[in-house]
């Protein structure tokens, strides 16, 4: 069996912590791992997994497969084509390798299943149906009516020769209201369409080719010229943004004569707003979540997210109240699904709040801008031990480098040397320079920039180790 992940939704409705550079995949919102972490825990002992990525998430990915020490392959998507072409390039590329009639096991990176035997069993009952032919989608049994998830309707009865409890599909239906959605419950019948399958390569490619060839033309041509880069996997750029976008229920499972579903009651929840959150997280004794430094009198039914500052409430009742280093948001229960109004509004402004935190994650470390002006930027840059920035130099600023712990090699000009605690250096505008930690710790740093235009985009990279030049 070959788990396939998909990595690149955006979670745009858990924001202010869910980003467009640092989405909630990559956030530890259940556990101490990550929910991408969490996604590949579930799968227990397995040698590879495939993860279809964003190429701005490439680095993300990467990191968090080495926390936990998991081989995985990486085929980084150019642009965002939806789910239906991201699962073509890992069926592909399991027939390239002689493995077409091996299993795919799709899943989402975002998902909270609370009961993972539950899981690992419905997996397993799976796997025969498809080896037989059958295109395969877990359905959740659902505990309440809900509007915003998408529905299964399975046939009255079970399919002939399945020797588990599984049914042909009957319908795929679009998110109800209110009242369709009780009738949906009451029915018996309808699941929660859980975005997780299971089939084999061959035949996932040859419904695809019969259903929309448009999409396998496409998803072939960007994979006939495989670029290895670094642990990456890059297909040909042009030929896949030529390539439609569509989901795999509209492509394939809605058109499939050979689609079945498996009821899995594991405690599914694809946290796609604050209050699905809310609902799966442990309370005190009024219903609260607290997380972080929050002090909480009088509040009820309400979670609160603390960040590096103190949180007070008092006399609130069904609030959500996240506080990050640069937003706070403030928000009822019954509105959250409108968040991805607030992030329209942040970016129709021309912030930058909704694309990244405050503090970056970069594959040698990470920055935090602590402090700016109209000429000047702060920064606190954490480099970790062997690793080393590009070489590069600025057209519009100089800065100063400041060594908090840590030892870190400076190459400025024709000169490299070390700087240690409480040393300093200067780095003069236009020169070519370049930071590495050679040391065993990480290297802590503070750094002062100076100039009249001080954007990201003012590096010109000459070298690279992460092939960003």
């Amino acid at each position: 069996m070959i788990p396939v992940i998909l990595s690149g939704g955006s979670g745009t409705r858990l924001w202010p912590l869910s980003r467009t550079q640092y989405p909630k995949q990559f956030l530890p919102l259940n556990s101490d791992l990550t929910m991408l972490q969490e996604t590949v825990a579930r799968l227990g002992d397995v040698s590879d997994v495939s993860i279809i990525c964003n190429e701005e998430h490439r680095f993300l990915v990467a990191e968090q497969m080495r926390q936990i020490k998991q081989a995985c392959s990486i085929f980084l998507e150019p642009v965002g084509r939806n789910t239906a072409p991201a699962i073509a390039l890992a069926a592909l590329d399991a027939i390239s390798k002689g493995n077409g009639g091996e299993c795919l096991l799709v899943l989402s990176s975002d998902h909270v299943i609370d009961q993972a035997e539950v899981f690992t069993k419905a997996v397993a009952q799976a796997e025969p149906l498809a080896k037989a032919g059958y295109l395969v989608t877990f359905g959740t049994v659902p505990t309440k009516p809900e509007t915003g998830y998408g529905y299964i309707k399975a046939a009255s009865t079970p399919l002939a020769g399945a020797e588990c409890d599984a049914y042909a599909v009957a319908d795929f239906v679009e998110k109800p209201d209110a009242d369709t959605a009780q009738q949906y419950v009451d029915a018996g019948d309808y699941y929660w369409n859980s975005g997780m399958f299971m089939f084999t390569a061959d035949r996932f490619i040859e419904e695809l080719g019969k259903h929309r060839p448009d999409i396998l033309s496409a998803c072939q041509k960007a994979m006939a010229t495989v670029t290895p880069d670094l642990d990456f996997i890059r297909v040909d750029k042009a030929a896949f943004e030529a390539c439609p976008d569509e989901s795999i229920d509209y492509a394939v499972m809605e058109k499939t004569d050979k689609a079945a579903v498996i009821p899995l009651d594991a405690g599914w929840s694809d946290v796609g707003s604050w209050s699905a959150l809310w609902e799966i997280k442990p309370k005190d004794e009024q219903g609260n979540v607290l997380q972080g430094d929050v002090i909480a009198e009088s509040t009820r039914n309400s979670m609160v997210v603390g960040g590096e500052r103190l949180v007070t409430t008092l006399g609130v009742d069904d609030l959500i109240i996240v506080d990050t280093k640069d937003a706070i948001m403030v928000a009822h229960k019954d509105k959250v699904q409108d968040v991805k109004k607030l992030v329209a509004a942040v970016k129709a402004q021309g912030r930058n709040e909704h694309f990244q935190h405050r503090e970056v994650y970069r594959p040698w470390g990470k920055y935090d801008s602590i402090d700016n002006g109209q000429r000047y930027q702060v920064k606190r840059i954490t480099v970790k031990p062997g690793e080393k920035l590009s070489v590069q130099m600025h057209h519009h600023r100089a800065e100063h480098w400041i060594v908090v712990s840590g030892t870190a090699s400076v190459t400025c000009g024709e000169k490299t040397f070390l700087v240690t605690e409480n040393q300093s250096t200067y780095i003069p505008l236009g020169e070519v320079h370049a930071l590495e930690n050679p040391g065993k710790v990480e290297l802590e740093m503070i750094e002062v920039q100076s100039g009249s235009y001080l954007g990201e985009d003012d590096i010109v990279r000459f070298k690279d180790n992460y092939g960003r030049a």
